[in-house]
């Protein structure tokens, strides 16, 4: 084995003493951005009657955003703990609520839903892509 090769394996052997740990996957943009976008969408669908959710598109994303977590050295038990989290679950909720409050939706006006929901479907934007008109 050459010198170098030897280097990169004893580097990869050592990085896990090393405290180099994974970041948490609410700080991993490709993973909690698309979920972020799931959940707007999802509250788009269950407050307006006119839209609905791609459902079947969202749990495609959803399997592969699980993959990809895979592959970035996630573990299953640590994604479910991540999806299943209170505490993650809040800060999507709120993260959600600040997102709708600035496009002037309000839980007292449910149309406000649909006219967000109508602009997102018209932009293709990445909540979107997510829903469709009925």
């Amino acid at each position: 084995m050459t010198y170098c090769k030897t280097a990169l394996l004893a580097l990869a052997l050592t990085l896990p003493t090393m405290g180099w740990a994974k970041q948490p996957l609410r700080d991993v943009p490709e993973i909690d951005n698309e979920l972020y976008f799931i959940a707007i969408a999802n509250e788009i669908d269950k407050q307006c009657a006119s839209i609905s959710g791609r459902r079947l598109k969202a749990i495609g994303v959803l399997w592969d955003l699980k993959s990809k977590a895979n592959a970035l050295g996630y573990s299953d038990s640590e994604i479910r703990a991540y999806v299943d989290s209170d505490a993650e679950k809040a800060r999507m909720r709120r993260k959600g609520e600040a997102y709708l409050a600035q496009n002037g939706v309000s839980y007292d006006q449910p149309d406000s839903f649909c006219a967000l929901g109508r602009s997102e479907i018209d932009r293709n934007s990445a909540v979107g892509v997510y829903l469709r008109g009925r």
